[in-house]
């Protein structure tokens, strides 16, 4: 009796020590509806962890193939036409993903880079985000800062930067324009440049350069 008032002390016994039939179904009754309460509730917590589940596996699978942004995109159609757009948009002679450049022991990586001599005389930084965000344009500005730093030979260019992005939203597409980055997007496995005609970029370094 003592041991059960332990482990339910919600049922408690009756003071004397024999149990009427009427307690007993009573409380077998109450026993029972407990027992399928828990069990009602066990059920409801595996869906709601096998549901849980599946939307971590989900993002998983997003994150993996948004992560590998170059990995995937150098395989599928995306890289080309980003490659075609340069070339033909931006008049760019070489285009290389996933350059990193090292210099007295600090480091700069770059989605894409791409630059032209001759009359052009550019230089193109590509920064490639799942989802662009206020981080990414800042990225990008620091990358720029930072250009005469790691590639002193393409100093004399006047460069610009592309931020391309799968997912962005208005504001930030404000943001990037009002920061002088070109915006492009990544749709369907192709890349597209998402600025209006009568945008103009902010250039960097030889600005004197037409």
């Amino acid at each position: 009796k003592r041991y059960f008032q332990q482990i339910h002390p919600e049922y408690p016994l009756p003071e004397h020590n024999i149990m009427t039939d009427k307690e007993l179904k009573k409380l077998v009754a109450s026993l029972t509806i407990s027992h399928k309460e828990a069990k009602a509730e066990m059920k409801e917590l595996r869906a709601s962890q096998q549901e849980t589940n599946q939307q971590i596996k989900e993002l998983g699978r997003q994150i993996g193939g948004l992560g590998r942004k170059f990995g995937g995109l150098t395989e599928g159609m995306a890289y080309p036409s980003m490659k075609k757009l340069l070339r033909e948009h931006f008049r760019m002679e070489f285009i290389v993903p996933r350059v990193e450049i090292t210099r007295h022991g600090q480091s700069m990586e770059l989605d894409v880079f791409g630059y032209s001599n001759g009359s052009t005389n550019q230089a193109v930084v590509v920064e490639v985000k799942s989802r662009l965000d206020e981080a990414g344009i800042e990225q990008m500005e620091r990358i720029m800062a930072r250009f005469d730093q790691f590639l002193p030979e393409h100093r004399d260019k006047r460069r610009f930067g592309i931020l391309a992005a799968v997912d962005c939203s208005p504001e930030m597409e404000a943001l990037t324009r009002q920061r002088g980055f070109y915006l492009a997007r990544i749709q369907d496995e192709l890349f597209v440049l998402d600025s209006p005609e009568s945008f103009q970029p902010r250039y960097f370094g030889n600005i004197e350069t037409t």
